[in-house]
């Protein structure tokens, strides 16, 4: 078995060898250098070693950014944000800069808790499940990465959300019993 590999390895590299060396004999100019390029056999036969000896280039690919389509809500959403941006400048000022804890709680969008059952906030914009009720020293459309729940906005008030108090909108009063009354870390997010 050996011996087949070999004398097909061998007749592998005759293959690859004979163009180079017709080449050499068929050339009238003398001034031409018959040397045979033993690094395709060697790339051939041992590409692991080949592979290692050369250099790769670097491929440096375009950026494509994709964002996300924005839905007909989204965007009215931050039309009616747009407009409390301005008239609560001073609040994005004072806004704190580190890390704060703040002390959670969950509610949903029910007639009994909300004046409502509309799911309509006090900014104006229909609650979602991104969506906090926050003390009125923060301004409406005020991002708050709350740590192991992700992103909310501040879109909602609430008459016990004072000081470090924060409402989290939940869909169902069974996971805002579930949730209860927690101290999670938050920052605001620009």
């Amino acid at each position: 078995m050996r011996i087949i590999r070999l004398v097909v390895a061998l007749l592998v590299m005759l293959a690859v060898m004979l163009p180079f060396v017709t080449l050499a004999s068929e050339s009238p100019n003398t001034e031409i250098k018959t040397n045979i390029n033993f690094d395709i056999v060697k790339n051939f036969f041992f590409p692991a070693p080949a592979l290692a000896d050369e250099q790769k280039e670097e491929i440096i690919e375009p950026v494509v950014v994709i964002e996300p389509v924005k839905t007909e809500q989204e965007i009215k959403n931050e039309a009616i944000l747009a407009k409390w941006k301005l008239k609560q400048t001073e609040k994005w000022n004072n806004l704190p800069k580190e890390q704060f804890v703040i002390n959670a709680s969950a509610y949903t969008a029910s007639a009994d808790e909300c004046d409502n059952d509309l799911g309509i906030t006090s900014s104006g914009i229909k609650v979602h499940s991104g969506t906090i009720a926050c003390p009125p020293e923060f301004p409406f459309g005020a991002k708050l990465n709350i740590e192991g729940y992700g992103t909310f906005i501040c879109e909602d008030r609430g008459g016990a959300i004072k000081g470090n108090h924060i409402d989290i909108y939940m869909e169902t009063k069974t996971e805002a019993f579930a949730f209860g009354r927690r101290n999670l870390m938050a920052q605001v997010v620009e």
